[in-house]
């Protein structure tokens, strides 16, 4: 088995585990003294000095549940020792250090501080008996000194792991909400997308489809006309639903796959062409000087004259539309103004999603009754913002 794998399986185990570990590992180090050949002059270790260091390292086993009556307990057993058999001395006092580590490490401070001074006096007796060597006493001072710092690191670094483990989970359930709350707003997106292709085609759709039959009686020609509109709106709408689902199934792993643009504010003319074909008298302008407005915010001005037109459609009986793109300072302002009968129906999703788009870039929508009371009005508002080279599906 590999060092590694063994690693692992002791940092894997339990509590109770890795405390039988140590108990086993001290025992094995105080049983060294007892198989080196001692010198002749030396009296031969017993098994009764080698049951006593036994006896030292048993309560080791109970270390975390009881740490101040190990730590009593391996002192006791080491004076019985010192004083009753003449066994091998320990380079170390392995089982003192180990035990007044766990104090450091598990203690309250008040019970840290008792038995720091416990210690210090078990250690300041011990060396006096021995050998009173200063250098002996300054050594089991030292080391002592180190075990209650690494019992105090050991504190510090597992208050540490918490902090990065409690980071984690809140990283994670942060992540995971933002992916919830980008989910929701992509769903929310789609919907609006769908809304505006599948309501701007059917609307103009139905106004030609009846319009047709009345068209074959009077005038054969306009017949034709609006058969080939509705043709083309069909085609149209098939086109761009054809473009969205194909980049909702788009799968990033696989190279050239296929991306389709946005509609764009240069293709407004052609929407105001197919709407025209449906009766409407619909007239198009453009103030002010163009600027780039970026690949979302022109798909955004193209779905809410979109969205608009279908309203005029659909609901405002009109004769004629008027629709304005105002290059203006600091804002492009989007107007449609029809003269029919004003929008008695409340506020419809059509009119939501127009102005969650103007939203999404920091803009405003307002509707409400036209020029003099007549007809209805969108005024859509968007600020000036730098342009972005975004690609995808847009807003």
């Amino acid at each position: 088995m590999r060092i590694q794998d063994i690693g692992a399986r002791v940092l894997g185990a339990g509590p109770r585990a890795v405390d039988l570990l140590i108990a086993l590992l001290v025992q094995a180090a105080m049983t060294m003294p007892f198989v080196v050949p001692r010198a002749p002059e030396l009296p031969d270790a017993t098994w009764t000095a080698y049951g006593l260091t036994t006896l030292m390292v048993l309560p080791l086993v109970a270390r975390r549940r009881a740490p101040v009556a190990v730590l009593i307990a391996v002192l006791a057993a080491g004076g019985l020792y010192k004083f009753t058999v003449d066994g091998p001395g320990q380079p170390l006092p392995y089982t003192g250090l180990v035990a007044f580590y766990t104090v450091a490490e598990l203690s309250s401070p008040p019970k840290r501080t008792g038995i720091a001074v416990l210690t210090t006096v078990a250690v300041l007796c011990s060396v006096g008996l021995d050998s009173n060597d200063v250098r002996e006493l300054l050594f089991s001072l030292f080391v002592f000194a180190a075990a209650y710092a690494f019992g105090r690191l050991a504190v510090t670094r597992k208050a540490y792991l918490r902090a990065v483990e409690d980071r984690a989970r809140q990283l994670e359930l942060t992540h995971r909400i933002e992916a919830e709350q980008a989910a929701a707003r992509e769903r929310a997106r789609i919907a609006r997308e769908m809304h505006d292709i599948l309501s701007h085609a059917v609307s103009l759709m139905i106004v030609q489809a009846e319009a047709g039959p009345v068209a074959v009686r009077t005038a054969p020609e306009r017949a034709e006309a609006a058969f080939d509109a509705i043709s083309e709106t069909g085609r149209d709408a098939m086109v761009q639903l054809r473009r969205m689902l194909g980049v909702l199934r788009e799968n990033e792993s696989v190279p050239g796959a296929p991306r389709e643009p946005q509609p764009v504010v240069d293709e407004l003319p052609g929407l105001v062409e197919r709407v025209r074909g449906s009766g409407l008298e619909i007239s198009y302008e453009v103030t002010g000087p163009a600027r780039p407005l970026g690949l979302a915010v022109e798909a955004t001005v193209y779905r809410i004259v979109q969205e608009a037109l279908t309203n005029v459609v659909k609901h405002a009986a009109a004769d004629t539309v008027f629709v304005q793109l105002d290059y203006g300072t600091g804002a492009l302002i989007i107007t449609v103004t029809d003269d029919g009968c004003g929008f008695a129906g409340g506020v419809g999703m059509g009119l939501i999603g127009i102005g969650e788009r103007a939203a999404a870039h920091g803009g405003t929508a307002d509707t409400g009754a036209g020029p003099g009371g007549r007809g209805f009005r969108v005024r859509v508002t968007i600020p000036q913002t730098q342009p972005q080279a975004q690609t995808g599906v847009g807003s």
